[in-house]
Formats: structure tokens, C-alpha cells, sequence
């Protein structure tokens, strides 16, 4: 098993753990498409951080950390990278933060779409 099977054993989902999960995978697509225009990478970020009160209890919550999180990270290392770049091996950094949050994104979405928690020992419903 790859860990993004369903659980067959798995209640139905709540009103509210399906909007929190339509707003997820919103702010997700928005955060790939931000990896290439990077407008959408702040507009993903943004809609996480004003729709995380909304999933708080829910499978989706550690979702919405992820997305902040890496959003946080990216913007931290992508500073350090553009510093660095003045030596050439920036650019391996910003290579890297670049694919380190297309890996995080995609994930969350598979994680998400497959209506499980981004981590998997997180996951207080299974």
C-alpha cells in the first residue's frame, strides 16, 4: 500500500470537512500555479491562513499548517538563496526551495483529494 489509498473503512465526510477540504485543494492549486507566476503562490498562502479557523478538528487541518508552513519556508529560503546567489551556489538553493515545494504541494493534494490528513500519524479519524 502507498499511503494514498482511501481508507475503505472510512465514515462519510461532514459538510464541514468537505468545504474544508475544497478550500485545501484550492489553495493548493493556487500555490502550483504560484510556483510559476508567483502572485498565486501569496493568494494560496492567504486563503490557507484565513480559511485554517475553519478546519481546526478536522481531518484537513494539518493541511492548511503545511500549506503555511512551506509558504513561510519558501519565502525564507528563497531570501537566503537570492543572497547566496551572489556566490553562485544561490542558485542550487532557489533549484531546490523550487522543487522542495512542488514535492509538498503535489502531495498535499494527492493526500488531500484522497481525503486523508497530510501526515498520516496525524490522522485522528483512522
Amino acid at each position: 500500500m502507498s499511503g494514498f489509498e482511501p481508507s475503505q473503512g472510512r465514515r462519510p465526510q461532514s459538510p464541514r470537512e468537505d468545504n474544508a477540504k475544497s478550500n485545501v485543494v484550492v489553495a493548493y492549486v493556487c500555490m502550483l500555479l504560484g510556483i510559476f507566476t508567483g502572485v498565486f503562490w501569496l493568494i494560496g498562502a492567504i486563503w490557507a491562513m484565513v480559511k485554517i479557523n475553519e478546519a481546526r478538528g478536522t481531518l484537513y487541518e494539518d493541511h492548511y499548517v503545511n500549506i503555511i508552513s512551506t509558504f513561510w519556508w519558501g519565502i525564507f529560503l528563497t531570501v537566503v538563496g537570492l543572497v547566496l546567489a551572489l556566490f553562485f551556489v544561490g542558485y542550487f538553493v532557489l533549484l531546490g526551495v523550487w522543487l522542495w515545494s512542488i514535492f509538498r504541494m503535489v502531495k498535499g493534494i494527492a493526500r488531500a483529494t484522497s481525503n486523508q490528513s497530510y501526515r498520516p500519524m496525524y490522522n485522528p479519524f483512522s
